[in-house]
């Protein structure tokens, strides 16, 4: 078996093909890639605009009056926004231009109000509640790069400029199919004791689908070739990438291994010496990509977020779809195994940093999909690793 280091540097290398990407209303666009760099066009704003309601004022004049005529009102949207003269006010509110000759606003609550007069009672520095030309950016900036995902401020943020459509990432679709005779899916009824509930196929559908994906659910087939084949066909044709679980192994009736070379899939490698998941495969066939991994839920699940993600992050132009950061061991820890270690932990930020424990985080096998639940991540060990004291630092996946 490759160490995982080694993996993590083949999947690296595996090309994807160039980014395709498609035009998208941007009502639509929340959460996808953007494709296309959002530049500003002009400065915003264009104009010194009021910040707040007040009057604006030439500031010059503080030092000779206090009290200026009210020359009119200056409501926001307003075609014409008048002059300013010295010893003169305009009305002018939140969002208005400001008025020519004006360089300053006094907000209504610093000011006296006495019929077309206002008796100045608490002066405010020169540009006060101005905005100035550019404020918020200025022609040629860079405001949300290639690569972003795109929330609620990218959204505001390109409304503004008026960017109605948006150039976004094509969402990598992603195939999902369950291998295994003892499978059964939701709704169905269990007749014996050896049948088990087919979780895997929704785990990473959901795991697909959180991460920017599009998952296309194939459902269960069973431990017959000709069935698997054909499966894995139909996702081919429509897929960017083939997931599968179990049939992997070394069992008798562990078929996948055999059927993806049948395919004309090249095997890119097949055994990671990794706990979870050692007998994961990864395969290529033009510019399509199998997954193949163990049937064991937290196994397929950690193994996916190993092997898959990184293919989608590659698909959609970003460097990677999740953060690994550093945390201190609150307890002790030791590794069960010589392998490379993804274990689940809690993990709490407190006094400024990371702290990784494993109260009601369940040891045995790699089936155990409850220890995902919870303020949880994937703690990095690596082969070389032994027993670890409370205080050491380490690498966590942040799920």
């Amino acid at each position: 078996m490759i160490s995982y280091e080694t993996s993590q540097q083949i999947m690296e290398t595996l090309s994807v093909g160039h980014l395709k990407r498609e035009r998208v209303f941007l009502t639509q666009s929340l959460g996808r890639i953007l494709a296309q760099a959002c530049v500003a066009s002009s400065d915003f704003p264009t104009h010194p605009t009021s910040a707040m309601d007040g009057y604006a004022i030439m500031h010059s004049d503080l030092a000779s009056y206090t009290s200026l005529a009210i020359l009119g009102d200056n409501p926001a949207g307003a075609k014409e926004v008048g002059s300013v003269v010295s010893a003169m006010a305009i009305k002018t509110f939140t969002g208005s231009l400001m008025p020519q000759g004006a360089d300053t606003l006094i907000p209504i609550e610093n000011v006296r109000v006495e019929g077309s007069t206002i008796h100045i009672e608490k002066p405010v520095p020169q540009g006060f509640a101005v905005r100035p030309v550019g404020e918020s950016y200025h022609a040629g900036d860079v405001l949300i790069p290639t690569g972003t995902k795109i929330g609620f401020a990218h959204i505001g943020v390109l409304a503004g400029i008026n960017q109605v459509m948006v150039w976004v990432a094509q969402r990598p679709k992603v195939a999902i199919i369950a291998t295994g005779c003892e499978l059964l899916d939701l709704g169905e009824t269990a007749h014996h004791a050896g049948q088990i509930r087919s979780s895997n196929s929704y785990t990473l559908q959901a795991l697909v689908e959180f991460y920017g994906g599009e998952s296309v659910q194939l459902g269960i087939v069973g431990d017959d070739k000709e069935s698997i084949t054909q499966r894995f066909e139909t996702a081919l044709q429509s897929c960017d990438i083939v997931i599968s679980t179990g049939g992997v192994s070394v069992g008798d009736y562990d078929f996948v291994k055999e059927i993806v070379p049948a395919l004309g899939a090249k095997v890119v490698f097949q055994g990671v010496n990794i706990k979870p998941g050692q007998h994961v495969m990864v395969a290529q066939k033009g510019d399509k990509f199998i997954v193949s991994l163990p049937g064991f839920a937290y196994s397929s699940s950690v193994t996916f977020i190993l092997y898959a993600l990184p293919l989608m992050a590659r698909m959609m132009g970003v460097e990677t779809l999740y953060e690994v950061v550093e945390a201190t061991l609150s307890v002790p820890f030791t590794k069960r195994s010589s392998k490379s270690e993804f274990t689940a932990c809690n993990l709490t930020f407190r006094e400024g940093r990371y702290w990784v424990d494993f109260e009601g985080k369940k040891t045995g096998s790699s089936a155990i999909l409850t220890n995902l639940l919870g303020n949880t991540g994937l703690m990095i060990c690596h082969e070389t690793d032994g027993h670890l004291e409370a205080g050491s630092v380490v690498k966590v996946i942040k799920l």
